[in-house]
């Protein structure tokens, strides 16, 4: 039996994939929440084999809180789950470990289709982010300039897109704040920004700051 955990800020999501996976006689639900603090907890208590996460909540985000626990559970597969299937972030989600994307309209047999397949050791992308992932390497594609930031730089951006001061980010880093300044101002040079606000706006323009 696949024991998975749901992890989603809106109930009648949570409600609808927690019954449709209820009929699938390999899969069980083993605990639902609407936050990625409480879903640390959970795993730390009950690790499942599988996490379907949101990636866009409020708290840390289901961006961190892949990250933490991947860092801590390498061996839980996570699955993302999202209304946003472009920009720069699946592709930063896979490089943190993150070993499935799934578009939150796809119908259930797929999202099924994700659990078995990333349990038998395979990623799992749904066709519209395997077909974005793509075309990002076409000749003459427009390209992200999110795409060159290290897994680090990308936490970094993520935090402050949320709106997190800098010791903020140093606690849910677990880095000084000095280290915090220095990823802060190697995403500046890479991305050719000067602050925050060109931040937000490159995030705009390439779709990144919809998945924060």
């Amino acid at each position: 039996m696949i024991k998975v955990l749901l992890v989603d800020d809106h109930e009648l999501v949570r409600s609808g994939i927690e019954a449709l996976l209820a009929t699938e006689k390999d899969i069980t639900v083993v605990a639902v929440c609407n936050c990625g603090e409480r879903a640390l907890q959970i795993v730390d208590e009950d690790p499942p084999d599988v996490i379907l996460m949101d990636i866009n909540m409020p708290g840390i985000g289901g961006f961190e809180a892949c990250r933490r626990i991947l860092q801590n559970r390498p061996a839980i597969k996570i699955i993302a789950l999202s209304v946003h299937n472009d920009g720069p972030i699946p592709q930063q989600l896979l490089k943190l470990g993150v070993v499935g994307f799934v578009s939150k309209a796809s119908p259930v047999s797929e999202m099924v289709a994700a659990i078995n397949t990333v349990m038998a050791g395979k990623r799992y992308l749904c066709q519209d982010v395997a077909s974005n992932l793509a075309f990002q390497y076409l000749p003459g594609a427009d390209v992200s300039p999110f795409l060159q930031l290290s897994q680090r730089e990308a936490e970094v951006v993520h935090l402050i897109l949320r709106g997190n001061s800098i010791q903020e980010m140093s606690e849910a880093l677990a880095l000084s704040d000095k280290t915090v300044n220095t990823y802060r101002y190697r995403v500046y040079r890479k991305l050719s920004i000067k602050n925050d606000v060109e931040l937000t706006r490159l995030a705009v323009k390439f779709n990144y700051l919809d998945a924060v």
